[in-house]
């Protein structure tokens, strides 16, 4: 017997359900509270290779990919992250990365000075090595002066390591920078060992995360090859109409110092750095006995000016007797923020 319209209820009606399914979407992402800490060592077309384990002993690498919900978010060499899934690091496992823990520093570049997009180099390095030959090619100033004031920039502890010291004396080049009390090194690398002048080098690694920074032809990747035995990084030639370096290495790559001595992080040759990002503010606090001169200063003072109070402030002796070439310093490195050709 059919049913009246009214002995039908609401459990009779079949609701169907829509194409993205009845449940309600949340924006509470999952803690991942069991997560496994990593460090990135490489990164390639989406692929990230980092390390897991609490020693030596348990190390093992691990192949790993991002997380949907962690979005546009850069994962870069240096990186500490969390991970789950297969993290065994057995040849067809596969992890995803969950979470960047808070990085302690960050090198950064633009790709000139009108640029607003920062491209983030490595994180985490405490120490920044900015590498340049003596000769063949020759060194280029004004890319070194930026790198400087990318690490003040970025809190890193610059260190100026000269290769090829058996094709020029260092000493004349060193006395530009004298003034900034930068450490250097010399390493003789025109050789294929690279090994002379290396355990000053060493000395100055050691315990401590380092990356290498310059234009290709310097003898970067040497360096790093004498460093770390099996690195295998690709070296190349100058070429002899151009002066400069082909471009060998193409990613960035973490690699830990024998006997447990630190970590250094070999990266691409750059022919540019970028400083769209530096607040000129930020280089002088690297100058302390110039700082506290700027209080006098007009508003808007690029201290690179004839109002500048820092004149007067060297010209009193209150930086000291080495005050004047401090301030000659300062100001040439104030100015690799302005374009030049030839960088």
């Amino acid at each position: 017997m059919a049913r009246s319209t009214s002995d039908y209820d609401e459990s009779d009606a079949k609701v169907r359900p829509n194409k993205r399914g009845s449940r309600p979407r949340s924006k509470d992402r999952p803690a991942h509270l069991d997560a496994v800490p990593a460090k990135v060592t490489t990164v390639d077309r989406g692929r990230y290779t980092v390390l897991v384990g609490d020693g030596l002993a348990d190390e093992r690498v691990v192949i790993a990919m991002r997380a949907r919900e962690l979005g546009r978010k850069g994962i870069v060499v240096g990186d500490d992250v969390a991970l789950v899934g297969d993290v065994s690091g057995s040849p067809d496992a596969l992890a995803r990365i969950v979470r960047v823990e808070p990085r302690r520093t960050l090198l950064r570049r633009t790709a000139d000075d009108t640029d607003p997009v920062e491209r983030v180099i490595v994180s985490n390095a405490d120490q920044l090595v900015v590498v340049s030959a003596l000769a063949n090619p020759e060194p280029r100033p004004r890319l070194i002066d930026r790198c400087l004031v990318a690490a003040y920039d970025a809190g890193m502890s610059p260190l100026l390591a000269l290769t090829k010291a058996d094709l020029a004396d260092p000493e004349p080049f060193l006395e530009n920078y004298a003034p900034l009390e930068v450490p250097s090194v010399v390493t003789a690398t025109s050789g294929d060992d690279g090994t002379d002048g290396l355990e000053a080098l060493r000395d100055a690694l050691r315990g401590r995360v380092s990356v290498l920074v310059g234009h290709s032809g310097v003898g970067k990747s040497t360096l790093v090859n004498a460093l770390v035995p099996g690195a295998y990084r690709a070296t190349g030639v100058v070429n002899d109409v151009t002066g400069r370096g082909r471009h060998t290495s193409t990613s960035a790559i973490a690699l830990r110092l024998p006997d447990g001595g630190g970590w250094v992080i070999d990266t691409p040759g750059i022919r540019s750095f970028g400083l769209a990002h530096v607040d000129p503010e930020r280089i002088i606090v690297h100058f302390p006995d110039l700082e506290a001169g700027t209080d006098e200063c007009p508003r808007g003072c690029t201290h690179d000016e004839e109002e500048c109070a820092l004149d007067a402030w060297v010209a009193g002796g209150h930086a000291g007797p080495a005050g004047a070439s401090r301030l000659e310093s300062l100001r040439r490195l104030l100015r690799t923020r302005t374009p030049q050709r030839g960088d």
